[in-house]
């Protein structure tokens, strides 16, 4: 089939890969970006591909922490010149506060009663929209509950409390004191905005992630031409190897670059005098796995003017 210069163009910014390569990768996948990412994988082109996607909208996540609740919310609107209006930002504030209720669904959410107006989420979003004059759109929420502990959290790049363009949220369980606890949660949630782990442990992570890993790590493996049974190994070998780099638990502490984060909250029992344990996490990238349009500013400027 054939290959458009702007697929070549996004593939290579997803992969780092040349542009020859990138357009092999096309072709032989019929055009499926995905598909082609592994293909590039998969021939050691591409040894860590961007799969969330590059960052393309804009707008807030909001935290909000309420006792042994928390909840993060991502809204987005078309420019970051809203994300930084005051009006926007009380609202981001607002509807986090909601989500705590709302269990992680997005449109429940939307209909919660917005303090104040007498309109639900979605409907204080539109009045916002012809106040402002831009677009916005409430994205997706997540929520966390312990039975006795804490929800650490941590926003990067604040434009307010609780508001930036990178929230996470973490459940700890402990019986022990709280104030360690807290201390202890915020540095985990630092390190979950850092590494962008998968999920806790390997129980818990996506078996049809483990098995798109293990095929590309089987293909890559065949491709060495050593005996079936040295290939078994090399395979296995390489999924503990995933499971350590994307399984919060098996990662190296990036603050002191040497613990795993298992140790670092063994460690940590001491100072809170209880057991502890990482129930989960949520963490949202503004914008991420959004593809932002490309315009032509100089024909979109004509356009609005009226110029043909």
């Amino acid at each position: 089939m054939a290959v458009s210069a702007q697929q070549v163009k996004e593939l290579r910014e997803l992969t780092g890969v040349g542009m020859m390569d990138c357009k092999k990768a096309l072709e032989e996948t019929g055009g499926d970006m995905e598909a082609a990412v592994d293909w590039l994988r998969t021939r050691g082109l591409a040894k860590a591909a961007k799969k969330a996607g590059r960052v393309a909208a804009e707008g807030l996540v909001g935290v909000s922490l309420n006792g042994t609740r928390g909840a993060i919310v991502e809204v987005n609107s078309e420019t970051d010149f809203v994300a930084r209006n005051d009006q926007f930002q009380q609202i981001v504030g607002n509807i986090a506060k909601l989500a705590l209720d709302a269990d992680g669904d997005v449109s429940k959410l939307s209909e919660m009663p917005y303090p104040g107006s007498g309109r639900s989420a979605s409907a204080e979003l539109t009045d916002a929209i012809a106040k402002i004059g831009e677009n916005m759109n409430l994205r997706r929420t997540g929520t966390l509950t312990v039975k006795d502990g804490v929800i650490g959290s941590y926003v990067h790049n604040s434009v307010a409390p609780g508001l930036g363009k990178l929230g996470v949220i973490v459940g700890l369980e402990s019986t022990g004191d709280k104030a360690a606890l807290n201390a202890l949660g915020k540095q985990l949630a630092m390190h979950i905005a850092n590494t962008k782990p998968l999920s806790v442990s390997p129980d818990d992570i996506d078996q049809d992630v483990v098995a798109r890993e293990r095929a590309i790590f089987t293909e890559q493996a065949r491709e060495s031409g050593k005996p079936e049974a040295v290939i078994e190994k090399m395979i296995e070998g390489r999924v503990r190897k995933f499971y350590e780099e994307v399984t919060l638990l098996s990662q190296v502490f990036v603050i002191d670059g040497e613990t795993k984060i298992a140790d670092v909250v063994k460690n940590a029992e001491k100072d809170v005098g209880a057991p502890i344990k990482v129930t989960g996490f949520v963490a949202y990238a503004l914008g991420e796995g959004i593809a932002k349009e490309e315009t032509d500013f100089a024909a979109e400027v004509a356009a609005t003017a009226g110029v043909k």
